[in-house]
């Protein structure tokens, strides 16, 4: 490790990375923190400090050279690779990335003593590590005179152009790309948030199991040739189903509107996709309503077995009475209402509720229903529940969540997490209170990104 003293913007430093953090950056040993974008455990690197923070706890450098590779460095896929931010393990080999997740929960639930005894499972593979991801979200810039459909890079709001994607599942690279050109030969303008000037801020393509495509375009205002321009788009692409358009108005970078017009300008305006949840559901693949905010996993294959996962460990009896919490387009509670429980599933967006219903219809499922609002409130609105599903954002459930629960009293709980130190705090909660984990199962919805999702299986003690 360097002196403290050569740690300062512009030094050049060789140094040995020994872990990743948090965002997939190599990491060296010793005080302060020095990250590095690009390095990987056991290489022996050349770098370029970028920043030290004000207290000078932590550094930030730009990787210059690797002086001594790991074995698990691999050629990366993407041509954007390191430019756009996404992806940041695609040069670490899989089966590593795999154990570095597993790793990753592990060191979150042991910054918990009373997590102690909670034993973490190896990492569960997506049967695919490129083409997986089912939706891309894109933001709308310009760049070397053209209108491009990219991602902000690191840490700037510089959009980097993302055609040639390797992560998008087919053919939403071909889709945008296809889309990139009409709206810039139309003379459809990106919005620039510091003029406050364009329209076009972001489009957000959903993709199904079937390949048909479902595109949302999220701008300033509404495009006065819109209609036109999404049928023109419809005949150029057969695969787009629908073209929906959402005005957004609001400054910042949120891509949605909670009070923003939405309407359809040609085609449909959701998708059916299916999943086949490799558990006794019926025989047959379990079907979800898709609309253009839609609360689903980006990767449909690794989505299955977390479902199934869930299904095996709480085992739901006929009869019984389950809840979902977060429960999005309703995927979790279908899986439940299949094995015959009685399923309410509770979220925050009335749409996503829209979604999950229509989705029971088309199941058939009759013993599951939804109900939109506050967590907690709904929660507290339930007598009692033998089987309770938690699925919450990354900043995980709040307190009084986790004491509706307790109250219920359930026989199990399944709590599905996107971040592993916010699952750590809720379960570290729950132990003292009577419910304990027994394991805790990663699950790689994002491969080559720093992403784990995880399963936590809890019990009564």
């Amino acid at each position: 490790m360097p002196d403290r003293g050569e740690l300062r913007a512009g030094a050049r430093v060789t140094v040995d990375c020994v872990d990743l953090d948090d965002d997939g950056a190599g990491v060296v040993a010793g005080t302060p923190r020095l990250h590095v974008a690009g390095a990987l455990p056991g290489e022996r690197v050349a770098a370029t400090v970028a920043h030290v923070s004000p207290h000078g706890s932590e550094v930030w450098a730009r990787l210059a050279a690797v002086e001594t590779p790991s074995p698990a460095r691999r050629p990366p896929a993407c041509r954007a690779f390191g430019a756009c931010g996404g992806c940041v393990l695609q040069h670490l080999a899989y089966d590593a990335q795999l154990a570095w997740k597993q790793a990753r929960v592990a060191r979150a639930l042991a910054a918990h003593p009373a997590l102690a005894a909670v034993t973490v499972a190896a990492t569960v593979a997506s049967p695919r590590t490129l083409g997986y991801r089912n939706r891309s979200k894109l933001v709308a810039a310009r760049a070397g005179g053209r209108l491009v459909l990219g991602a902000y890079a690191p840490r700037s709001h510089d959009v980097v152009d993302l055609s040639g994607c390797r992560i998008a599942e087919p053919p939403l690279d071909d889709t945008a790309a296809a889309l990139a050109a009409l709206l810039d030969e139309a003379g459809v303008a990106p919005y620039d948030e510091r003029t406050l000037t364009g329209d076009l801020r972001h489009v957000i393509l959903q993709v199904a199991h079937d390949g048909r495509v479902l595109a949302v375009w999220v701008t300033r205002r509404g495009l006065a040739d819109g209609v036109a321009l999404a049928r023109r788009f419809r005949a150029a692409r057969p695969e787009v189903a629908g073209v929906v358009s959402h005005v957004n108005r609001t400054r910042g970078n949120a891509i949605f509107d909670p009070d923003g017009e939405t309407a359809t300008l040609d085609g449909v305006a959701t998708l059916v996709d299916e999943l086949d949840v490799d558990v006794n559901v019926g025989g047959r693949p379990l079907r979800l309503q898709l609309s253009a905010g839609a609360f689903f996993q980006a990767n449909r294959e690794v989505a299955a077995r977390a479902y199934a996962a869930i299904a095996r460990g709480l085992a739901p009896r006929p009869g019984e009475k389950a809840v979902d919490v977060y429960c999005g387009a309703g995927g979790i509670s279908l899986v439940l209402a299949r094995a015959g429980a009685e399923t309410l599933g509770i979220e925050t967006h009335p749409g996503a509720v829209a979604d999950a219903s229509a989705a029971a219809a088309l199941d058939g499922a009759a013993s599951a229903r939804f109900v939109a609002g506050d967590a907690a409130r709904a929660l507290h609105a339930v007598p009692r529940a033998d089987l309770v599903v938690l699925n919450p954002p990354r900043k995980g459930c709040a307190e009084a969540v986790l004491a509706e629960v307790v109250r219920l009293g359930p026989r199990a709980v399944a709590y599905l997490s996107c971040d592993a130190d916010t699952l750590a705090r809720d379960l570290a909660w729950l132990a003292p209170r009577g419910y304990r984990a027994r394991e805790v199962t990663p699950f790689d919805m994002l491969p080559h990104t720093p992403h784990v999702e995880a399963l936590a299986l809890i019990a009564p003690v």
